[in-house]
């Protein structure tokens, strides 16, 4: 799969699966905008990986739960790239809790990051992708979304909110050449699942067929293949990574 003269834009990048997808669309020949938040020093260290492989990249600070934040990081890798051809909306964060103990807050961030970026970030690059008649958009969505999961309330709502949003967005879109798809990881090895306790995660890898957990690039590989031109018939869809855990 060639990515060859492909600008893509990944939000959360700095590590774990949004930095494996930044690194798998380079190697494929894109140039990449990594977006981080608080992981300036992460970002840079994508960055330099994707130099190494010959592409062009740089990395843009912004909280993409802030419209101000989306549209200036936006304007940014427009006038550095010259367009964008592939966004894939990844950012997201966890703050678990029974929904007895959940606070306001705790229900706000978590679907402000992982939900409303989505929209301000493909808000964003509609109007050029628009015109131009093409573009991929792959958003990072989760089985959690399908399947619920104790103490994530917040987590699953905003899951679940992302497959609804892709969907409609890809009827939207289709008529313009644009392509929505949406990756649902299960059990990824990544920093966001070494904090989980032991039990938990041993009563997860029993819930598993294939009988491992995933890897981040088991999910970019996906990435790759809907961001590609192989892809180009497949809209509106929502696909598992997760070695079978849901079916």
């Amino acid at each position: 799969m060639n990515l060859e003269g492909k600008v893509a834009v990944v939000t959360g990048s700095s590590k774990g699966i949004g930095a494996a997808i930044a690194l798998k669309l380079a190697q494929a020949g894109a140039d990449v905008a990594v977006n981080y938040n608080r992981d300036q020093a992460g970002a840079e260290a994508v960055v330099r990986q994707i130099v190494d492989l010959g592409r062009k990249a740089k990395a843009y600070g912004a909280d993409v739960a802030i419209t101000e934040q989306v549209q200036g990081m936006f304007n940014a890798i427009s006038e550095d790239f010259g367009k964008i051809d592939i966004l894939v909306n990844n950012a997201g964060i966890t703050r678990d809790t029974l929904l007895m103990r959940m606070k306001e807050d705790d229900w706000d961030k978590v679907i402000e990051t992982n939900l409303k970026s989505m929209f301000l970030c493909t808000k964003a690059i509609s109007k050029a992708m628009l015109k131009q008649r093409s573009g991929k958009i792959i958003n990072i969505t989760s089985v959690v979304g399908f399947i619920g999961n104790p103490g994530q309330a917040n987590y699953a709502a905003a899951k679940a909110g992302v497959m609804g949003f892709t969907r409609t967005i890809a009827r939207e879109f289709g008529s313009r050449g644009i392509n929505v798809n949406a990756i649902a990881p299960g059990f990824i090895e990544s920093q966001m699942t070494a904090e989980l306790p032991d039990d938990v995660k041993e009563t997860m890898f029993k819930s598993i067929p294939l009988g491992r957990f995933g890897k981040p690039e088991d999910v970019a590989d996906l990435a790759l293949f809907l961001a590609s031109e192989k892809s180009d018939y497949i809209t509106g869809q929502v696909f598992n990574v997760d070695g079978g855990m849901v079916m």
